[in-house]
């Protein structure tokens, strides 16, 4: 492992835990189940292809350098088929990794300043954010470094290791909501207020949005929270969260169910309440941690004509726009499906270093946005990435379609999404051109009923499905129509409208497209012609193509497929049914005192005090479960410890059990309070230890096996 004795110390542990954790599996030491809960938080997910994971970054707004892009192409072709695929999570994903390289990974990562760290898993995903933030010309303020900060907040933070469900935070530019904040668990758009004269910061902030099967609108919390308190908001939100938060109904495990459950007000006033016992009431952002890398203006550049002038004239129109900074331009790419291969990420970053600033985005639609360009190098540009095929005009439009991997590499996928996305993106090019110009009429395409591809975000939506016809099964997409965003920066959540085989969505489409030309108002937005008009109007629309009387052989098989559909759904890995037994549990329990120990030494007392209270409950858990009382949320293994050990007087506590546990909400995280809290949590895990080896003796030692969910609480 190359110069990994040069990385910060807890990289290096972080690299050092993986690959022992990665030993103890292979030789039968830890469950295999366990083992899938801990490396998905290190950004390792189970592919549908036996044998091989897909490995996944996390890159906070999508922010990478040319080197850094460099480093991925490196990697790629090294551990890998060679392929980069950019998310819409503004990731970077490699497949057919094996599990075997994961710790070189990390390490050649680590070494170009990147990280896979909570990259999957139930923790905080990445943070997403505006690919045009500090560049886009209807900002009240660059978000970058509030992101910047946020993400290496809650990076390695005791409090998002392990969550019932995964937390996924975004920050618009502006008020048009490029970065879709109304479907996320925090969404933040900056603002600005005169007081006494002088510039204050904030945001509006929503919360609790989400797609997938039940997807939900954001729900708005604050037009004005100043940019101090934007991280102890999230911090205190996400200990409701943890603690409230559902765990053994997995589809119910959201924070927009908890908010739902709850109501939005008494949320927030839970939030209040538990804000009293972080450790920095207010945190300061430092608006220069990402600065902005404006390159050296160039002189005697030779002229260039554009390789294709026609297409030039299309590519300015659709792909470029003048930045809030007068005289330069942002150059958006067009990434067909999001892959890129490692020969062609290295001729952009060529094409960074000599003609754009190092500062590349990744933006949620799968693309690349390029920066701080002369106007009088953009033929240069254009020419490069015309001879890379990354030239085509569309930038944003309904002809750049959306789509996850589906079933080409993701276990759950249903159908083959990218198949699709690549003929519909031929019918809008070649029979309806005019397309490409249009920013407000987006399709996307998910692969299953997970938005993935973010199907439910968009005016026109597919995920993957299927249709019974005994004996057999046809591949099927179900429409969905009416999501996405509006010019005001409302957004929406599509509606299910019908089910069609997959073979008949480019006509399907077609008669949409047709439909809204024909009957809509004069330049009335798509949502609005769709709401109109009703769900039953398109439904009997699309109807026909739902006749399966004498379907054709083509319909029972999939885009990409030669031979009959043969459905084969996985099993997701965001959680997992595990055999566990008590004595792993306490063991759980035991390590997070440690924990506790190590951060009381290095002052951390906020951290302290939350590992210990994971202690607490994670103790109470084992005795639960050795009685067979199941575990869902955090608060009830509280209620129901009182119940079935403190109330039955089974072991030695006096008081109310949950008050004890939660002093940690009320109190500020002083040293004196952590460390007494601390020595409580040893002597509760002391007693739950005395009293478990009570019970073994009734059983002559043998362990008691849980087939349970064990990640429930």
């Amino acid at each position: 492992m190359q110069n990994f004795d040069k990385l910060k110390p807890e990289i290096k542990e972080d690299i050092l835990e993986l690959e022992g954790r990665i030993n103890d599996y292979k030789s039968g030491k830890e469950d295999e189940e366990r083992f899938k809960l801990y490396r998905l938080t290190r950004g390792v997910y189970g592919q549908r292809q036996s044998g091989v994971q897909m490995f996944r970054t996390k890159i906070p707004f999508g922010r990478i350098t040319s080197q850094q892009l460099i480093a991925l192409a490196d990697i790629s072709e090294k551990y890998t088929n060679g392929n980069l695929h950019l998310t819409t999570r503004q990731n970077v994903q490699m497949h057919y990794v094996k599990l075997k390289d994961a710790p070189a990974i990390w390490t050649d990562l680590a070494e170009a300043r990147l990280t896979a760290r909570e990259a999957c898993g139930n923790t905080v995903r990445n943070i997403t954010a505006s690919a045009k933030a500090g560049i886009d010309p209807n900002e009240a303020f660059d978000v970058s470094p509030y992101v910047q900060a946020t993400f290496e907040y809650f990076l390695r933070n005791p409090i998002c290791q392990a969550m019932g469900r995964k937390i996924k935070p975004a920050f618009s530019s502006s008020e048009k909501d490029s970065a879709f904040t109304y479907f996320h668990d925090f969404g933040f758009i900056p603002r600005v207020r005169q007081v006494d004269g002088q510039e204050v910061r904030g945001f509006k902030l929503v919360v609790g949005g989400g797609l997938g099967a039940l997807s939900m609108v954001a729900q708005p919390v604050s037009e004005f929270i100043e940019e101090d308190q934007i991280i102890p908001f999230m911090e205190a939100a996400i200990r409701i969260f943890d603690r409230y938060g559902e765990r053994e109904k997995r589809m119910k495990a959201r924070m927009k169910f908890l908010i739902q459950k709850l109501g939005l007000k008494n949320f927030l006033e839970m939030v209040e309440e538990e804000k009293k016992g972080l450790t920095q009431q207010s945190i300061p952002i430092d608006r220069n941690a990402v600065p902005t890398l404006v390159p050296t203006l160039k002189k005697d550049i030779t002229p260039e004509v554009a390789s294709d002038a026609i297409q030039y004239e299309k590519w300015l129109a659709t792909n470029t726009f003048e930045q809030k900074q007068k005289g330069y331009y942002a150059v958006q790419i067009r990434v067909p499906l999001g892959d890129i291969h490692a020969k062609t990420a290295r001729k952009i970053a060529a094409i960074v270093k000599e003609f754009t600033a190092d500062d590349i985005r990744i933006t949620v639609n799968q693309g690349l946005l390029l920066r701080f360009i002369q106007a009088d190098v953009l033929a240069h540009v254009f020419n490069r990435l015309n001879e890379l095929g990354l030239a085509a005009p569309g930038f944003d439009s309904t002809a750049d379609i959306t789509a996850c991997p589906g079933t080409d590499t993701c276990a759950l996928g249903v159908t083959n999404s990218t198949g699709l996305a690549q003929v519909l993106e031929q019918v809008i090019e070649t029979e309806y051109p005019d397309l490409i110009h249009e920013n407000y009429l987006k399709i996307k395409i998910s692969g299953c009923m997970n938005s993935c591809g973010q199907h439910m975000a968009a005016n026109i939506g597919f995920h993957g499905s299927s249709i019974k016809k005994r004996p057999l099964v046809i591949p099927a997409m179900q429409v969905v129509l009416g999501g996405g965003i509006d010019k005001n920066g409302k957004g929406f959540i599509a509606e299910k409208v019908i089910k069609l085989p997959t073979k008949r969505i480019p006509d399907a489409l077609r008669t949409i497209l047709n439909d809204y030309d024909l009957n809509s108002q004069f330049g009335e937005y798509f949502n609005d012609y769709y709401y109109r008009q009703g769900k039953r109007y398109f439904y009997d629309l699309l109807k026909p193509y739902a006749n399966l009387i004498d379907a054709k052989q083509s319909v029972f098989q999939d885009w990409g497929q030669e031979s009959a559909y043969q459905q084969s759904i996985g099993v997701g890995e965001c959680a997992g049914v595990t055999l566990d037994v008590v004595s792993t549990i306490l063991e759980d329990a035991r390590q997070k005192l440690v924990l506790a120990e190590q951060t009381i030494q290095t002052a951390d007392y906020g951290d302290a005090i939350y590992h210990a209270y994971g202690s607490f409950v994670i103790s109470a858990k084992a005795l639960l479960l050795s009685a067979d009382v199941k575990c869902n949320t955090h608060i009830k293994i509280l209620d129901d410890f009182q119940a079935h050990y403190i109330n039955q007087g089974l072991i030695d506590f006096q008081g109310d059990f949950a008050s004890y546990v939660l002093r940690m909400k009320k109190s500020e995280p002083s040293e004196d309070f952590a460390k007494a809290y601390v020595e409580d949590a040893k002597a509760f895990f002391t007693k739950v230890i005395d009293l478990r080896n009570e019970q073994l003796k009734e059983v002559d030692g043998v362990e008691k096996l849980v087939v349970e969910n064990y990640y429930k609480a």
